[in-house]
């Protein structure tokens, strides 16, 4: 029997958000709206997604103790995530500086702060925690070798989900434990090494399943997503027709509906479908975590 559906090791930022009529090129200024902050980070977001469509969540990551920190905090207990995992100190809570231009695509500047201090020594103590979960998911906005080490301590049985972002080269031991690893085209062509990759998805799907992934999502943004395994073809996915106004955090939701979905037995296909359904409530409000949907509301797409 496991504690939880959905063990989210990874980042908690806050927010700072400014709307601009469009990015600035290098050495201009431009004016934006007035500055929000909102609870964020990508292991936050995933871990509240899932919580408020009903999965059984914990967060294992690492927060200030400042405001930004509490403001984290409370948002995860706000959506029922248990935050017993959540440590405390050690450095300032990250900060993501987010624009958001007229059609909802978002630039987006990581300072990691206390995410960089989540350690292996922090997952090795948080041992029973992971090994108490269905399903475990990670980002990259913590350090790498954080994420080989909650591998590491999966208990049989277990499911891993990662999402490479910001993508990096990953090591064997760290492809291999993936099912799946889910990609945007930018992650797909950095793990995949840029140059002669191609431009279509399912020579991507193939070529990473060749470096050891059990399966792979590939998202598309608008034209959907394209899953895949290595026992079998792969399908497309498509996409919900909606009028984004904002994307940050989209596809946060999208991998935690995703991995709680799988955890609940559906097939790769099955659970990307519904997590494209997740992705595209999100989208139709601003913010990351605060427009994130519950089942009910998904139902209703």
């Amino acid at each position: 029997m496991h504690d939880y559906d959905l063990l989210v090791v990874g980042s908690a930022n806050a927010d700072l958000v400014i709307g601009v009529e469009r990015r600035p090129a290098a050495g201009e200024t431009v004016l934006g709206s007035d500055l929000a902050v909102h609870p964020g980070g990508k292991g936050a977001n995933q871990a509240v997604a899932a919580a408020r469509l009903g999965a059984r969540t914990a967060l294992l990551a690492r927060v200030g103790d400042d405001a930004h920190g509490r403001l984290l905090l409370d948002s995860q207990r706000a959506a029922g995530v248990d935050p017993a995992g959540v440590l405390v100190g050690g450095a300032p809570t990250g900060v993501a500086l987010i624009t958001v231009d007229p059609s909802g695509d978002n630039s987006i500047v990581v300072s990691p702060g206390a995410n960089g201090r989540l350690t292996p020594k922090d997952v090795r103590a948080a041992a029973g925690l992971v090994r108490s979960a269905r399903v475990v998911s990670a980002q990259l906005e913590i350090p790498l070798e954080t994420v080989v080490e909650a591998v590491r301590r999966l208990a049989d049985g277990s499911r891993f989900v990662l999402n490479p972002s910001p993508p990096r080269e990953l090591p064997p031991e760290l492809l291999e434990a993936c099912d799946p690893l889910i990609v945007n085209e930018h992650e797909a062509k950095v793990i995949l090494g840029g140059d002669g990759v191609g431009d279509d998805p399912e020579d991507w799907a193939r070529a990473l399943l060749a470096r050891g992934p059990r399966s792979v999502v590939v998202t598309l943004g608008a034209e959907g997503a394209l899953v895949a395994s290595a026992d079998g073809a792969a399908v497309r996915v498509p996409s919900v027709k909606v009028d984004a106004v904002d994307t940050t955090g989209a596809g946060d939701a999208f991998t935690a509906a995703l991995a709680w979905r799988l955890g609940a037995g559906a097939s790769l296909a099955e659970a990307a479908t519904y997590a494209a359904r997740v992705g595209a409530v999100a989208v139709t409000r601003r913010g990351a975590q605060e427009s994130y949907p519950t089942a009910d509301e998904v139902e209703a797409v």
